[in-house]
């Protein structure tokens, strides 16, 4: 039998990077554990030095605000999560600001919340903001926005979010940085006789059901979040690792071959959003474009508004759009990255001219690539 591919952490154009509280806070202490957290910077500036955009989950807010706020229960207040929260993300800004600093590199804060990842235009606002701090060679650190974030608007575990920010960036490679080394046929700690699996090639019902209940303590996580994950990241093409983050170098470890669990990208997931543009979006207007462009979108490539000949509808940012030839054939469906009132005015110009003509500066394309869904 051919031994199943998996991946190499070494070969990911865009990475991204789940720590749990348990990992970068000492409960003895409840503050950062500085040694372990210039490690993995180092393995970041490593990867950074090899072209890897690298974006960081991080938990620990909370962990790191409790003592200081005496809030030592197991269970807190929804207000008072939200208050360790707001005290929590200085410390641990401020943890990843030193950390990376150490090594060369410029860490960013972003706090995002489960519906900034389902409305579309906050979905383009968060993504255009990553883009860009990766194109500027920061590292984007990410948390859930606790200290505002109310049940149905959240996720609950930094596992899911993970997931859905891989998503969104269009990730090649989410690592799970965890307290096991992958996942088992049992709990190994609770039966002897439980295997581990390196490679899970699709999400079958009986890998699901492996999942057991979050661990007790700070971390909300657990094998259950892990694989509702997995199907988040997999379905989107991205492929995903859960591995042991207590080593000094957890990432250099993973990529000289430390014992891990890989989850194969579901063979459709590139297209699945592609799929989700055509079919599930309706458009709320038209872009018509030249011949030079139409040509462009067939190799692949973006459209500028260079390309762009008119416009029809009424439109807002975020919204699907039918993108049709000089003749007014459907060549596919996009979402715009301008209103139609702005996009009006850009249209047959350079991109370099969008900032003199709106007074502002945004993306340099009327529909991204990513964006795009051609027939």
């Amino acid at each position: 039998m051919s031994r199943v591919p998996v991946p190499a952490i070494g070969t990911a154009r865009r990475l991204v990077v789940k720590i749990g509280s348990a990992l970068l806070v000492d409960p003895a202490r409840a503050a950062p554990r500085t040694a372990w957290l210039s490690a993995i910077a180092a393995d970041i500036a490593t990867l950074r030095a090899r072209g890897t955009d690298v974006i960081v989950v991080s938990s620990g807010a909370i962990a790191l605000a409790r003592r200081a706020l005496k809030l030592t229960r197991p269970r807190l207040r929804l207000e008072e999560k939200q208050a360790a929260a707001a005290v929590g993300q200085i410390r641990l800004a401020q943890a990843w600001t030193d950390a990376l600093h150490g090594h060369g590199l410029t860490a960013a804060q972003l706090l995002l919340t489960l519906e900034d990842t389902e409305d579309r235009r906050r979905y383009l606002n968060a993504r255009a903001t990553l883009t860009t701090l990766l194109g500027l060679a920061c590292v984007p650190v990410i948390n859930e926005n606790d200290s505002v974030a109310t049940a149905e608007i959240r996720f609950g575990d930094n596992d899911r979010l993970a997931a859905r920010v891989a998503e969104m960036v269009q990730a090649d490679q989410l690592i799970l940085l965890s307290d096991i080394d992958g996942l088992y046929t049992a709990d190994p700690k609770s039966d002897p006789a439980a295997a581990h699996i390196p490679v899970v090639a699709a999400l079958t019902p009986a890998i699901e059901a492996m999942g057991g209940e979050p661990p007790p303590g700070y971390s909300s996580g657990g094998m259950r979040t892990k694989l509702a994950a997995a199907r988040i990241a997999t379905g989107a093409g991205c492929a995903m690792a859960i591995a042991l983050g207590h080593v000094a170098h957890p990432l250099r470890a993973l990529e000289d071959g430390a014992r891990c669990t890989w989850f194969l990208p579901a063979p459709e997931g590139r297209s699945a959003r592609k799929r989700w543009i055509l079919g599930a979006l309706q458009p709320q207007g038209s872009l018509t474009v030249d011949p030079g462009a139409a040509r462009a979108l067939a190799q692949g490539r973006s459209l500028l508004p260079a390309g762009v000949r008119a416009i029809g509808g009424h439109f807002a940012r975020g919204d699907a759009v039918v993108v049709q030839g000089p003749d007014g054939a459907r060549l596919g469906h996009g979402i715009a990255a301008y209103g139609s009132e702005d996009a009006a005015r850009i249209i047959g110009h350079r991109s370099a001219d969008i900032e003199t003509i709106l007074g502002w500066r945004g993306r340099d394309e009327i529909v991204h690539r990513d964006d795009l869904a051609l027939l």
